[in-house]
């Protein structure tokens, strides 16, 4: 019989929990930028609360969706639900704690967070069922992660203005163009089982240029938005490392090797996202 603290590992590993990364230094940003430097500690600790809770709960109703999927896909076979090590029901409750914590972490932050939060939760659960019509999956991906920074701004001054949702379409953009690549390892699964991908409906060469046109479409909207924050050296500094990871990314792997998908996937995104949200940080501490 598991032990329940090895039935959590499961579930944690599971969902990949580590990859909040991704996100939560993006929902930082935006909190930095709102309170124009360090936001107060408790609204920090009720930002990583809920975005622990709304990507433990997203991951969650994803896997338990797309089982059907993943047990017959050699890539995702092994996962711990396909594989029976952790029950559907176990991941239902998951999902449903997770929630609950992330709707219970918004209604200590403010009203409007409180208020808005079914609406998040509804657009990152919608995202599990759009590569079933729709070759536009990776953008609605790219939505449900880029909803952070203006989460985070909401987190600390309740109102929303252009500065996060320029912000939020930047990593909307970034998410969807790695999304994109990372669609590559799948394609011939999913044109096998009728599923949608950008490389699947027009394969992995044309795969890889909207890849690049959307980082580029998110480099210059992190531009913008640096500029409207009128942010220092420090900031577009960062920025510029960024854009070498990002070119890095698309040298790493190609239409013709694949094989070093992770590294480009999980080490320079999980980078990407860190650097970004330190020199925003740094720009503001030493801004002038």
């Amino acid at each position: 019989m598991i032990k329940p603290i090895e039935k959590l590992g499961l579930l944690l590993r599971m969902i990949k929990f580590e990859h909040t990364i991704f996100a939560l230094p993006f929902a930082f940003l935006g909190a930095f930028l709102a309170a124009s430097g360090l936001p107060d500690i408790r609204a920090s600790i009720w930002i990583v609360v809920a975005m622990a809770g709304a990507r433990t709960a997203a991951m969650g109703f994803n896997r338990i969706v797309d089982l059907p999927f993943d047990a017959k896909n050699p890539r995702t076979s092994n996962r711990a639900l396909p594989k029976g090590k952790v029950s559907n029901r176990e991941a239902r409750i998951m999902v449903i704690v997770s929630a609950g914590v992330y709707f219970l972490a918004a209604c200590e932050l403010n009203h409007l967070a409180f208020s808005l939060s079914p609406l998040g939760l509804a657009i990152i659960f919608f995202y599990s069922y759009t590569k079933r019509f729709t070759f536009f999956c990776h953008v609605f991906l790219g939505l449900a992660i880029g909803l952070a920074p203006t989460a985070g701004w909401i987190a600390v001054k309740s109102n929303i203005e252009l500065l996060p949702v320029v912000l939020s379409t930047a990593v909307l953009f970034w998410v969807g163009g790695f999304d994109v690549l990372y669609a590559c390892l799948d394609i011939n699964f999913d044109r096998k089982m009728g599923l949608h991908s950008m490389p699947a409906a027009f394969g992995t060469k044309k795969a890889f240029s909207i890849s690049g046109i959307f980082h580029l479409i998110s480099f210059t909207m992190f531009t913008f938005a640096g500029i409207m924050a009128h942010l220092n050296w420090i900031y577009f500094c960062g920025l510029i490392i960024v854009l070498i990871l990002s070119i890095m990314q698309h040298i790493i792997i190609n239409p013709n090797d694949l094989s070093r998908m992770d590294m480009a996937f999980f080490t320079c995104n999980g980078a990407i996202s860190l650097i970004l949200f330190a020199a925003t940080a740094l720009s503001l501490v030493f801004k002038t």
